[in-house]
């Protein structure tokens, strides 16, 4: 049985030394363009995603949708983004981050673009699958390697931004979605500007991306990590010094350490933090799938409105994340990791609980349905700018890629497959629907409080002396 050791010391000493100078590098433009650059991939993807929930309607009556299918497009795609995480994540650690985001976009994008050439709900429903396995890792490889590139004070701001980038997508496809609906061929032009993406968004990554300095000096390529370190800060402006090799201490080629093996991310010392964040963000996620998965359906389901006014509410409920989530980064750095997911969680309950009892307000139910709606989308579903970096801070660098995908991975089978498939039934109901939400959030907003620890930002200081398998 192979026996557990601490991390060698020489290479715990270089990845300190390698970290205090990548976040001593002063924020700059170069900053701003890997952060734009992220924040794009992550627009293009959570519009291929978020489409499921508008896919449920515009195309039940051109494609002959059955319930059946209605269930298959609102959880299949996500179990196989589960699946397809799971993938990534096993070889994430040992392919660049870069790769990981390249294979993940251009996999994704290609099988968008195939949905307007469907003539059957059975080829929707392959398209999605297949989008959701080439999604499996580029929708969270984007949190590994903006936490192993941007400086630790800043690296909140990429959080904000990247997250406001999804609720921008997350608002403009059901925006869209309204503006088509009535249309046989409304669900083909909505899916026409993420497949087209395929022709851009590749080659900026490609180009404009660094890769991340830690996992070359994880790989036992020190020279290669300076000389990137280094770049960085030459296109920073050269404010700070530039690392020597030297300065890493004797973290030499030959010195080259093997990654720990995949299930150290539940051996002693690590699993505690690994439940925790997964659990963090399931509870989120719950909420947030059932939020884009079915929100417009339930709105129609309990007649609370037309198709058009359902996606009305739905990009208004989004709309409200993006101010949401650039306050949730905002407090990150003022509560810690572990109390913003408490307030935004939290926080979400007042709004939740109007949204289900919005039907007994006689003739202030669209007000309180969309008051219930603001409060919503400004807290509970911006949580996920804490969560996510306190998933990513939970690990060591040997294990940050695959943790952070596996994370995100094991807790979509629940929020984003096992949730809405349970739901889509019972969607008719607000007591259910609703309350079910409720429930999930209120459980979430306890468990990092009570059960977890509070990061600081500063990766190695925080997650370096975790216990690896020799």
């Amino acid at each position: 049985m192979a026996e557990v050791r601490p991390l060698v010391r020489s290479a715990n000493t270089a990845s300190h030394e390698l970290g205090r100078k990548l976040d001593s590098i002063p924020f700059s433009g170069y900053h701003v363009l890997i952060i734009a650059v992220l924040a794009l991939v992550g627009f293009i993807e959570g519009y291929d995603l978020v489409m499921t929930g508008s896919l449920l309607v515009l195309a039940k009556k051109p494609l002959q949708l059955t319930e059946t299918d209605i269930r298959w497009l609102a959880s299949g795609p996500t179990f196989m983004l589960c699946l397809g995480g799971f993938f990534f994540s096993a070889v994430s650690d040992h392919l660049s981050r870069k790769a990981i985001v390249l294979i993940g976009v251009i996999l994704t994008t290609f099988f968008t673009l195939l949905i307007p050439l469907v003539q059957n709900a059975e080829q929707l429903i392959i398209l999605r699958l297949l989008t959701g396995i080439g999604a499996g890792g580029v929708v969270s490889a984007a949190f590994p390697i903006a936490a192993e590139l941007m400086p630790a004070q800043h690296r909140r701001t990429y959080s904000a931004v990247y997250e406001m980038a999804l609720a921008s997508s997350f608002t403009v496809v059901p925006f869209v979605a309204g503006l088509l609906a009535g249309n046989a061929n409304a669900f083909r032009f909505l899916a026409l500007p993420g497949g087209l993406a395929i022709t851009v968004v590749p080659v900026i990554v490609y180009f404009a991306l660094p890769e991340s300095p830690r996992w070359y000096l994880r790989k036992g390529q020190p020279q290669v990590a300076v000389d990137l370190v280094n770049r960085i800060i030459a296109r920073s402006g050269n404010r700070v010094p530039p690392l020597t090799l030297m300065a890493l201490g004797d973290a030499t080629p030959t010195t080259r350490e093997k990654l720990p093996p995949y299930w150290a991310l539940f051996a002693p010392g690590q699993l505690r933090w690994t439940t925790v964040g997964i659990l963090s963000g399931v509870c989120a996620g719950t909420a947030f799938f059932l939020n884009s998965v079915l929100l417009p359906k339930a709105l129609v389901d309990q007649g609370a409105a037309l198709p058009a006014a359902a996606f009305g509410l739905t990009s208004l409920v989004y709309f409200a994340s993006i101010p949401g989530k650039a306050f949730t980064g905002f407090l990150m750095e003022i509560l810690g990791r572990r109390w913003t997911i408490f307030y935004a969680l939290a926080g979400s309950l007042p709004g939740i609980a109007m949204m289900l009892l919005a039907h007994r307000a006689g003739g202030y139910a669209s007000v309180v349905l969309v008051t219930g709606g603001l409060i919503t989308g400004f807290t509970v579903l911006s949580a996920f700018t804490a969560t996510r970096v306190y998933l990513s801070e939970q690990f060591p660098t040997a294990l940050r890629g695959r943790g952070h995908i596996f994370g995100e991975s094991f807790g979509r089978l629940f929020a984003g497959g096992l949730a809405p498939f349970l739901m889509a039934p019972h969607t008719g109901s607000a007591t259910i629907f609703f309350g079910t939400i409720l429930a999930v959030v209120a459980l979430g907003a306890l468990i990092p409080v009570l059960f977890g620890k509070e990061t600081v930002g500063q990766l190695e200081a925080v997650t370096e002396t975790v216990p690896a398998v020799a």
